[in-house]
């Protein structure tokens, strides 16, 4: 498997989108914190945010580092911006833009 695709299959799951925005919002959490967010979204174990936490890793989206007895996590941006560079930013360059435009411009009028 790519470095793309393990990107691809971490982002496509909504509970590791929302590990990767709760280490937006705040970088170097602990698990036990990530835990609490996931725990206000949906019921998941301890094991459950591991393994999420896991493929983070995996897809290089997140960064654990061993502090004392705690392993903090952080957020690694990088790949996020190469599928961007690769994927996305070809797509929006003119013909969507001026089509986004455009539309935004006829909803306006209506």
């Amino acid at each position: 498997m790519t470095d793309d695709d393990l990107v691809f299959k971490a982002l496509a799951d909504p509970t590791r989108r929302l590990l990767l925005d709760a280490l937006f919002e705040q970088n170097g959490r602990t698990q036990s914190e990530l835990e609490e967010v996931v725990r206000e979204h949906a019921e998941m174990t301890r094991f459950g945010v591991a393994k999420h936490l896991k493929l983070l890793e995996e897809a290089n989206l997140v960064l654990p580092r061993k502090q004392g007895r705690s392993k903090r996590h952080f957020l690694n941006a990088v790949p996020i911006q190469a599928i961007h560079d690769r994927w996305i930013d070809k797509y929006t360059a003119v013909r969507a833009s001026a089509l986004l435009d455009l539309k935004r411009a006829l909803e306006d009028e209506s």
